[in-house]
């Protein structure tokens, strides 16, 4: 049996095929600014398997699911937020592919 790495998330987040992000994009204070560079980085990469919208927001939607339990309210408040920003950058409404 392979050893599995304690931190495969992070590479994922890092190294996958969904995105280049920038550096600790998820750590900004405005939910707009993390939008913003999911938008960025999904509108430049030449990684993504799916439109823009679809790849930022599942890498956020990752990032928010993988941090599970450890994450700080205010943080996981923050990355929601970024949700609504995110759908408003690309014109879209809740629920809504």
């Amino acid at each position: 049996m392979q050893f599995v790495k304690k931190r495969w998330s992070r590479d994922v987040t890092e190294k996958s095929d969904a995105l280049d992000l920038e550096p600790k994009v998820f750590t900004h204070e405005s939910p707009r600014r993390i939008a913003e560079s999911l938008k960025r980085s999904a509108e430049h990469s030449k990684r993504r398997k799916s439109d823009p919208y679809r790849s930022a927001m599942s890498m956020l939607t990752f990032y928010i699911n993988r941090a599970g339990k450890n994450l700080p309210k205010q943080r996981r408040e923050r990355l929601e937020s970024a949700k609504d920003e995110l759908r408003a950058l690309f014109g879209r409404k809740r629920g809504h592919a």
